[in-house]
C-alpha cells in the first residue's frame, strides 16, 4: 500500500506525511511538492506535484493506492480547477481514495464566503469522481495565534470581529493524525468529519495565552468594517478581507458546531488546558510552533 500527500512542503502536509510514517512507515508514504526540495526534510520519496500541471501529477501519483489532497491556496478562481487537476490525475493513475482537507465556514456574505465555495465545490467533485472518498472539513488553526503572541503582547490584547462568537480551533497535528487515520480506514468512507476542538471565545483564548506565557492580554471586540480595514492595510486586500471574513463567520457561528473529530480519530482532540498546559512547560526552552 503506498500513501501519498500533497502539499508536503507546507506546514500541514508535512504533519501529515509524518503522522502517517509514524503509523506506517516511511516506504509507505509518498510526498508531492510544487518544489520537492523544499520536502527533503521529512525523510521520505518527494515527486513533483504542481496543482497547474496534469501530466506531471498523473506521473507521480504512479504507483499510488491513496491519497490525500490538501486544498490549494490560490485564489477562489483558480484553485477549482487545480484540484480538478488533481483528482482527474489521481483517477488515470489508478488511485483507489482520495481523501480532501476542506474548510469550515459560511457559504456566502462574508469576505471568506469565496473560499469556502470554492471547497464547496471540490467537495462536490470529488463525490462525483467514483473514487472512495473522505472529506474532512477543518476548524481554524490555533497556531497563528501562538506565533502572533509577540505582537499580541506589544499591544496588550487581542484584537478583531469576532465578537462573543466560539472559535472551534484545532491543531495541526491532531489534523494530521486525523487524516492518516481515515486515509487508511474503510469504515470512514462517504463519511464528511468536521474536525475541531471545543470552540472558545476570544477573551478564552487570551485567558489561556495568559495562563501558559504570563502575559496580561485582555479582548477587544472590533466591528467588521474596522477590523476588515486594519487587515487589509497590513496585508493587502484579498488575504485581509479572507482574515475578516474568517473572524466575521466566527462571530456569526460559523465555527460553533459540534465535531466529528473523535470519530474520525478514534480518539478525543486534546484539550486546550492540555495543550497550553504543555506550552507552558515548554515556553523556556523551545520555540512556540
Amino acid at each position: 500500500m503506498l500513501l501519498a500527500v500533497t502539499a508536503a512542503s507546507g506546514k500541514l502536509g508535512g504533519e501529515i506525511a509524518q503522522a502517517l510514517v509514524t503509523m506506517y512507515g516511511d516506504e509507505s508514504v509518498v510526498g508531492l511538492a510544487r518544489t520537492p526540495k523544499n520536502a527533503e526534510r521529512l525523510g521520505i520519496e518527494v515527486r513533483p506535484g504542481d496543482y497547474d500541471q496534469p501530466e506531471q501529477l498523473a506521473s507521480s501519483l504512479s504507483g499510488v493506492d491513496s491519497l490525500v489532497l490538501l486544498s490549494g491556496m490560490d485564489a477562489p478562481d483558480k484553485r477549482v480547477q487545480q484540484h480538478r487537476n488533481v483528482i482527474d490525475a489521481a483517477r488515470a493513475a489508478g488511485v483507489r481514495k482520495i481523501v480532501y482537507t476542506s474548510i469550515q465556514g459560511l457559504e456566502r456574505d462574508t469576505g471568506f464566503s469565496d473560499v469556502v465555495q470554492s471547497n464547496r465545490q471540490t467537495e462536490a467533485d470529488i463525490r462525483a469522481s467514483g473514487l472512495d472518498w473522505v472529506i474532512g472539513r477543518n476548524g481554524i488553526y490555533i497556531e497563528p495565534d501562538l506565533e502572533y503572541l509577540e505582537r499580541y503582547e506589544e499591544r496588550g490584547e487581542i484584537a478583531n470581529c469576532a465578537g462573543d462568537g466560539k472559535c472551534g480551533y484545532t491543531t495541526r497535528k491532531e489534523l494530521a493524525y486525523a487524516y492518516a487515520r481515515v486515509l487508511t480506514g474503510p469504515e470512514h468512507d462517504g463519511r464528511t468529519y468536521d474536525l475541531h476542538g471545543e470552540p472558545i471565545t476570544q477573551a478564552q483564548l487570551a485567558d489561556y495565552l495568559n495562563g501558559a506565557f504570563g502575559t496580561a492580554l485582555t479582548y477587544r471586540a472590533m466591528s467588521v468594517d474596522e477590523y476588515r480595514e486594519e487587515r487589509t492595510d497590513e496585508l493587502g486586500p484579498f488575504i485581509g478581507g479572507i482574515i475578516a471574513g474568517i473572524y466575521e463567520g466566527i462571530r456569526l457561528g460559523a465555527l460553533d458546531g459540534d465535531s466529528d473529530y473523535e470519530a474520525a480519530a478514534g480518539r478525543p482532540h486534546q484539550s486546550w488546558s492540555e495543550l497550553f498546559e504543555a506550552l507552558r512547560s515548554s515556553a523556556d526552552t523551545e520555540p512556540l510552533m
